[in-house]
């Protein structure tokens, strides 16, 4: 009788970082990119300037994505595609009343990463993922100050995708070093940190390096 093949152990959660909500200055942030990105191993930083304009974002992607790719990060923006195909990202994330997915798609082409905010609902996820999503987000999992929020999953959400789903899954809201390893546990592929790497009181190298070790050793 031939025997059932063993399931192989899912990867480690990796960090997917998030930059402020405005950058006033663009040098030193990819300084402080930089630093980020060289003490320890991120997957992804997405770009996220919800109310600049449009030359303000092409200017931070122009920026910082030389940073991120060398170094093997993929380069998220989010909400539009439509610049992230202009500007040459790896990819989109997308909100609920953004453009869909097969929109995304479609400007983007078929290697595109595609991201979609889920929220608390798995109903959103399935359908995300049915529509052709990369990666599903849920969160708020905590309160955080970089956007306003209504939606506070469980982890219990992470835990269910992540048996039931193939697709990976971010968790994002309020992560830092003291919860990373508790959203990894229950089954976050990927958590999204934004403050509270860029308002480190040790600086954000410092903050990327903390993460990345409660990571490792609880995965």
């Amino acid at each position: 009788m031939a025997r059932t093949p063993p399931i192989p152990p899912r990867p480690p959660c990796r960090l997917y970082l998030i930059t402020p909500p405005a950058i006033p200055d663009l040098d030193a942030f990819a300084r402080d990119l930089e630093a980020a990105l060289d003490a320890g191993e991120v997957a992804a930083l997405q770009i996220r300037l919800k109310e600049a304009d449009d030359a303000t974002v092409l200017a931070a992607v122009a920026a910082l994505k030389p940073v991120a790719q060398a170094r093997g990060v993929a380069v998220i923006l989010n909400d539009r595609p439509d610049l992230a195909a202009r500007s040459g990202c790896d990819g989109v994330h997308l909100g609920q009343s953004d453009a869909s997915v097969a929109e995304a798609r479609r400007l983007m082409g078929p290697e595109a990463m595609i991201g979609v905010t889920c929220h608390d609902s798995r109903e959103l996820a399935m359908e995300a993922a049915e529509a052709g999503a990369d990666y599903v987000a849920f969160g708020a999992f905590f309160p955080t100050a970089t956007k306003a929020t209504t939606h506070r999953p469980e982890p219990e959400v992470l835990t269910i995708w992540q048996e039931t789903v193939e697709i990976p899954c971010v968790a994002i809201g309020g992560i830092t070093a003291a919860n990373a390893a508790d959203l990894a546990r229950a089954g976050a592929d990927f958590v999204a940190v934004s403050a509270a790497v860029w308002s480190h009181p040790q600086g954000p190298g410092a903050a990327v390096a903390e993460i990345v070790a409660v990571l490792t050793v609880n995965p």
